[in-house]
């Protein structure tokens, strides 16, 4: 049986910025329209929360059960590793979009947003069929849209939304940077799996790149939240603190500059959501007091 541990592990901790950075620079957008709400941004931490860990077990036992988590490096997988069975990975996945669900419903019940429902429905669906069912899109290169449109474009806008009841220039361009920052967590991900995704099948926007190519993606991807703060800059000056978090971009970018690989990656990861976070904090800093 799996230890607390390795379930802790297996739900990829390290991933948790790409759930934290789209409610705070959201729930920063949000009080910059007067609409600020703690309950509201509570709720919707924890919605975004369960679902990222939700997705990561749905992607351990869709992998696990299809062999592609044989032979991999990085965290821990549950169902590769043969720790845990894939129908407890699968449980504790399902159990975890409840939850998200849950609390999703009570965000809608309180703002009263009911059409929001079918946002949240085709989130969950997004989380399973990221590498779940016959068809699965993060095995078609997919994967990097998904995770710009759901930990973007839907969590930063969403949680404005919900607190605000409206949406505008500024929250976008939150969700645009928020979504770049995500999208390059993952394409370093892959860019780490490029070999082992290859032999097992798994048609990733790295693997359809190639190395060079996904190297060059990623510096664009880290590069478009600094442009959108600029821009954001022009109108709104406040907005360029958010450039202060690019020293903190230096070290993953030198990291992919230097063509490392396998193991190695597995720093950038963690730096280019730290990256993530950094930046969605100061930014929601900035709207929240001006």
């Amino acid at each position: 049986m799996a230890t607390i541990g390795q379930w802790i592990e297996g739900a990829r901790p390290r991933t948790f910025p790409n759930a934290i950075a789209p409610v705070l620079a959201g729930a920063g957008a949000a009080a910059y329209l007067d609409g600020f709400s703690w309950l509201h941004s509570a709720l919707a931490l924890v919605v975004a929360l369960a679902l990222i860990v939700g997705v990561n077990y749905a992607n351990d036992y869709s992998d696990g059960v299809r062999g592609t988590d044989d032979d991999r490096v990085g965290p821990l997988r549950l169902v590769g590793s043969r720790t845990a069975q894939p129908k407890e990975v699968r449980a504790a996945a399902l159990s975890s979009f409840l939850f998200a669900g849950i609390a999703g419903l009570t965000l809608i019940i309180i703002s009263g947003h009911w059409w929001l429902l079918a946002v949240g429905a085709a989130c969950l669906a997004g989380a399973w069929f990221y590498t779940g069912g016959r068809r699965p899109y993060g095995y078609a290169g997919f994967g990097e849209v998904a995770v710009f449109l759901f930990f973007g474009l839907i969590a930063v806008l969403g949680t404005v939304y919900i607190q605000a009841d409206t949406i505008g220039w500024l929250p976008l361009g939150c969700a645009v940077a928020i979504g770049s920052f995500s999208a390059a967590v993952l394409l370093t991900n892959n860019l780490r799996d490029i070999g082992t995704d290859t032999e097992a099948g798994k048609r990733t926007l790295a693997v359809r790149l190639g190395d060079t190519g996904t190297r060059r993606l990623y510096f664009a991807l880290l590069s478009v939240p600094f442009l959108v703060t600029i821009l954001l800059g022009i109108a709104f000056p406040p907005a360029l603190f958010g450039v202060l978090a690019a020293p903190a971009a230096i070290s993953p970018a030198r990291i992919v500059a230097r063509r490392a690989t396998g193991r190695a990656l597995i720093p950038v990861l963690r730096d280019t959501g730290l990256v993530m976070l950094l930046w969605a904090a100061i930014t929601a800093i900035v709207l929240a007091t001006s």
